[in-house]
């Protein structure tokens, strides 16, 4: 059985703090939001909002939606800190393969950093597709950033103590060590993905959390397939946030499509 995304979400902001990804992701999409334009904008799977409020700062009307509470209750602080109300970015615990939200049409929905690959099956896709889709106004916009699959890397079965890091949790006050174990299945387009914590209490006794889940990958023609059968029409496939063309040497794969 897939196993789905669940983060530590006290660790999540930390965890990603210095991530060049995610400094550069907002500053993109809000790039093609023109001049003095007011949008209404939903953020699927917005976790602890790291982008919904960087986008209701820039003056839209944001709803983010997850199914995660703890995420959802970090993400309310986290706007009333910086002062924004829930008129300018309301959240909501709802899971993104069935979105219902009354009344609400929106000009933008974006999926932002390959949460839309925690989606495996095609049941799933089609369900937080067609859920977008529903919500978007005539001729409404959506915005998907996965990673385009790297060959090579997909070639290898298994990635043990990839991308360690070490990260500083200021509200549990805590040092975090982390590394990443991969096992892919290319037959199912699966990646098992293993987050492995160890930290170190006062006392200097050594604890261990784990986090897995699956992802799964697809190609630019795949993901232009799944798009056009749920009623968008792809305008625009970026590489990378510099804007560059998608090439097959590009980490990225922004893609922009239209309601159709």
């Amino acid at each position: 059985m897939p196993k789905p995304y669940r983060a530590i979400a006290d660790y999540y902001d930390a965890e990603y703090e210095h991530s060049p990804m995610l400094q550069r992701d907002v500053p993109f999409f809000l790039g093609h939001l023109p001049g003095r334009s007011r949008f209404q904008v939903l953020d699927v799977a917005c976790g602890t909002a790291r982008a919904s409020i960087p986008i209701a700062q820039a003056g839209h009307r944001v709803i983010g939606i997850d199914y995660a509470k703890d995420m959802l209750d970090i993400a309310a602080r986290k706007r009333d800190y910086v002062g924004l109300t829930e008129r300018q970015l309301e959240l909501q615990k709802q899971d993104a393969r069935n979105i219902r939200i009354d009344g609400a049409r929106f000009d933008w929905a974006a999926v932002f950093f390959n949460t839309f690959l925690s989606f495996v099956t095609l049941a799933d896709q089609d369900a937080v597709l067609q859920g977008i889709h529903r919500h978007l106004r005539t001729r409404g916009r959506l915005w998907l950033d996965i990673f385009q699959p790297n060959l090579d890397i997909l070639a290898r079965p298994e990635s043990k103590n990839h991308d360690p890091s070490v990260f500083w949790v200021p509200n549990l006050e805590r040092t975090v060590q982390r590394t990443v174990d991969i096992r892919r299945d290319p037959s199912k387009q699966l990646q098992r993905i293993v987050f492995n914590y160890r930290w170190f209490d006062a006392d200097g006794d050594e604890h261990h959390e784990k986090s897995e889940f699956d992802l799964t990958f697809m190609f630019p023609r795949e993901l232009q397939l799944l798009l056009e059968r749920n009623g968008f029409r792809l305008e625009r496939i970026y590489g990378d946030y510099d804007g560059s063309t998608l090439n097959a040497d590009s980490p990225r794969m922004i893609t922009i499509a239209r309601k159709r």
